[in-house]
């Protein structure tokens, strides 16, 4: 990897820093800088595809970036062996896309799991763990069940329970609200709420839900075409004149995209 590493400022929870990666002669991401600031929700969104979930990875270092650097409370990950990263990573809470639970064990199991990997916690410790977790996400009592059993929005809870089994400084949302009915989303929107007025948790949430994004987030930021071109607030992402921006907030093609259309369409 080429040139030295930047000195951590000693501020950010986490930070990318000039993060380059591509897949063949796909550019996902083309130079992206981001601080993440303790305590602080960001909410990362742009179209289907452009890179979001390929961040969160680079965050939890299941991706290597191709040049860049990525430092947790100061300390580089991105160059680390896997042996040294088991103890961040347990600092880190990732609700998947699709809940990713496993269809083997009960919702007491798959909750217990990160624990029993983890920690060294007797089984009536680990009993009593779970079902505080459970507690918070609403669904105490249903351990006994399986995956199988649930709906989605009860598998979506069930595995925000999983992510934040072993109390995390940081938990990464990969779109929590995706495949929900609008009630059921915003169950998650506060739960997102909820753990980080409780557990103070910083989060990172990628999402294409813009009502979800104004709802959670303290800080947004737009991907496109592997880099940021938007960073504010909720309010301020609605006052932008960036076309770019907008049409993404208000669901609807960029100018460029309708004329395109209209060549197309001989109109």
């Amino acid at each position: 990897m080429p040139g030295a590493a930047p000195k951590p400022n000693g501020n950010p929870l986490l930070r990318l820093v000039d993060v380059h990666k591509r897949f063949d002669k796909l550019v996902v991401l083309d130079g992206v800088d981001l601080d993440l600031r303790e305590g602080e929700t960001t909410v990362i969104i742009g179209e289907s595809g452009v890179g979001k979930s390929v961040i969160l990875k680079h965050m939890v270092r299941l991706l290597r970036p191709d040049t860049g650097f990525v430092y947790y409370r100061d300390q580089r990950i991105d160059d680390l062996p896997e042996r040294r990263l088991v103890d961040i990573r347990s600092r880190f809470g990732f609700l998947f896309q699709l809940s990713a639970l496993f269809d083997s064990m009960t919702v007491g199991e798959n909750v217990a799991f990160p624990i029993r990997e983890h920690t060294s916690r007797s089984p009536d410790d680990i009993r009593k763990a779970v079902a505080t977790k459970l507690e918070m996400v609403g669904l105490n009592g249903i351990q006994g069940q399986w995956p199988a059993e649930l709906s989605g929005g009860q598998k979506k809870r069930v595995a925000l329970a999983r992510a934040i089994a072993l109390d995390p400084e940081l938990v990464l949302y990969d779109e929590p609200t995706t495949g929900l009915d609008p009630p059921r989303a915003d169950e998650i929107n506060e739960l997102i709420l909820k753990l980080k007025r409780e557990l103070g948790v910083t989060s990172v949430v990628v999402t294409h839900d813009m009502v979800s994004a104004r709802k959670v987030a303290d800080r947004i930021l737009m991907l496109y075409k592997g880099k940021f071109i938007f960073d504010g607030t909720p309010d301020e992402i609605m006052g932008t004149t960036d076309d770019r921006v907008r049409s993404f907030v208000e669901g609807r093609c960029t100018e460029d995209v309708l004329a395109s259309l209209k060549v197309k369409g001989g109109s």
